[in-house]
């Protein structure tokens, strides 16, 4: 029987089984609550949706059977609390079952969702409660979080307060024990039901300056994900799909949820505190994960381990994505598996923009091709296509309707605007082409350094770098020079037992200089014990600079 996606999609197929072209069908009110998890609940109401653990290694098993159920109990404790369609709830529920069913509640609802992560504090929560106006909050109270939930609300003015740690708080609604209450029937008010074109999901991006902005999303969003996990992330009959990320950054609907749920594919997801390799590294064995997807932070942390001493035989496929993929850590990586780590690129605002979809042949260092879904281009300042080997911004054109971008920037024109305009979508990552079509990442347009003249990625250096002994991470930033401009300097984060020094610092631009065009070498080296990042993982380069 074809996988419920093939509804979706009208695919072409080349003679080596690539991925040439797809095309979407989408129905006018296609909602992934009712067909999708319902859908698969009358299908195969007891096929795993989802393997769950706690922080604690507690398991729970579930169908998309009481995914279904579930979703339609949680629908009716949200309205029966006041929610309604159109109305803006954040989630803040890290990698709790609870973010599951409460997100398909809210796509039945047609109410928006706002994931959020558990790490805000109370001036965020101010920012993004006025910013997107939201009418409730679903959190659990981790490290004193709902305490930080009601501090913004107290500014902010009246809000919903549901908690799924059950500690009968004051003014919280304890969402396990209500929802349990509730019906597993639900259907939506006449006129209630959303379309395809009603917002969904926003999302505060996690940028690297400045406030973050809230990239909208409609109902068509989840299509957008079947390229991923299907072409990219290769998920299979019978496999268990494992993607390391919190559920209140994007990354977690790129692989803890629509696409690999479009394929009928269950999901493994771990709520652990904090990440350490020799936590994660035991349970591919123990639960037969066979496919993977991770930043290159953790897969960096993987092979500082002595992988010999874990069984990872049932991978078969492993994905990367989040930043840029240095050829180090896919060579070590190969060298210890014998797994080729397939790098994907897209942002917040789109879904699987370019990538080494299966079937392909990566190039270490090299994003892949764009993914036909997208009309993808590198292109100059003034919007005009630039050659094979010239460094330009990655856009979209957008002449036609890209199944997976944002509608907007909720409330803000202006920053709409100055990324979509003239057909185009602007992504501010910059990037060149090789003469095979495969784009090679360079860095966000206000990353580039320039110095003497010359025009500096960071990603190149950080790649160099990241060869040399006892690196664990490494970022490329410009500091302001009275001569050359900018010149280039390198904060560097040694392995465990190994400190930086002078003459380490010496070493290390010596070893770029050979390594890689001398002018490109950092001139300044600092040592580190971490690097800031922003919630999602991302290196924060501008408070390194």
């Amino acid at each position: 029987m074809a996988k419920l996606y093939k509804k979706y999609v009208n695919e072409t197929i080349d003679e080596k089984g690539r991925l040439k072209n797809i095309t979407f069908n989408v129905p006018e009110d296609f909602n992934f609550g009712f067909d999708v998890v319902d859908e698969l609940a009358r299908k195969s109401p007891d096929k795993k949706a989802m393997v769950w653990l706690s922080r604690d290694k507690e398991e729970k098993v579930f169908t998309f059977g009481d995914i279904s159920r579930y979703s339609n109990k949680t629908a009716n404790y949200f309205y029966k609390n006041g929610i309604r369609k159109g109305d803006k709830v954040m989630l803040v529920l890290k990698r709790r079952y609870q973010f599951w069913f409460a997100i398909i509640a809210l796509h039945k609802l047609g109410a928006v969702v706002i994931p959020a992560t558990y790490q805000l504090m109370e001036k965020d929560f101010c920012y993004r409660f006025e910013a997107a106006h939201v009418k409730a909050v679903v959190c659990a109270d981790d490290d004193g979080l709902c305490r930080e939930v009601e501090k913004a609300a107290a500014k902010y003015g009246k809000l919903l307060f549901m908690s799924v740690t059950g500690d009968d708080r004051e003014g919280w609604s304890d969402f396990d024990k209500e929802v349990e209450e509730e019906s597993d029937c639900f259907t939506p008010a006449e006129g209630q039901r959303p379309s395809a074109d009603d917002d969904m999901l926003m999302y505060f991006t996690s940028g690297t300056t400045g406030y973050p902005k809230i990239a909208t999303h409609n109902n068509k969003y989840p299509i957008g994900h079947i390229v991923t996990a299907v072409w990219w992330h290769d998920v299979r009959e019978g496999g268990l799909h494992f993607a390391i990320s919190d559920t209140g950054w994007g990354k977690a609907a790129w692989g803890k949820l629509y696409g690999q749920w479009f394929a009928e594919e269950c999901v493994f997801t771990y709520d652990f505190d904090r990440f350490h390799a020799e936590d994660i590294l035991p349970l591919f064995a123990k639960y037969q994960i066979t496919t993977f997807c991770a930043p290159p932070t953790m897969y960096r942390f993987f092979i500082k381990e002595d992988l010999s001493k874990y069984d990872l035989s049932s991978l078969q496929h492993c994905t990367i994505a989040g930043e840029a993929l240095n050829p180090e850590v896919f060579k070590q990586f190969y060298n210890a598996t014998g797994i080729k780590l397939m790098e994907g690129f897209g942002q917040t605002e789109t879904t699987l923009t370019v990538a080494n979809l299966k079937g392909m042949e990566p190039k270490p260092g090299s994003m892949g091709l764009p993914n036909p879904q997208y009309d993808v281009d590198i292109v100059d300042e003034n919007g005009v296509s630039v050659e094979n080997g010239v460094v330009g911004e990655i856009v979209l054109h957008t002449d036609r309707e890209q199944i997976g971008l944002f509608d907007r920037y909720y409330g803000d024109e202006k920053l709409t605007t100055d990324v979509w305009h003239d057909g185009l979508y602007h992504t501010g990552d910059t990037a060149w082409r090789d003469n095979d079509g495969y784009l090679w990442y360079v860095g966000r347009t206000d990353d580039i350094i320039k110095s003497s003249g010359y025009r500096i990625g960071p990603f190149e250096i950080e790649s160099v770098i990241m060869e040399y002994p006892n690196v664990l991470e490494v970022a490329v930033t410009g500091v302001p020079d009275a001569v050359r401009g900018m010149i280039v300097k390198a904060t560097v984060v040694m392995t465990k037992g190994n400190a930086g020094s002078a003459e380490l610092a010496k070493d290390i631009q010596n070893y770029v200089k050979v390594h890689t065009a001398p002018y490109k070498y950092p001139r300044i080296v600092e040592f580190a014990a971490e690097l800031p990042k922003t919630i999602s993982g991302k290196i924060r380069r501008v408070e390194l600079r």
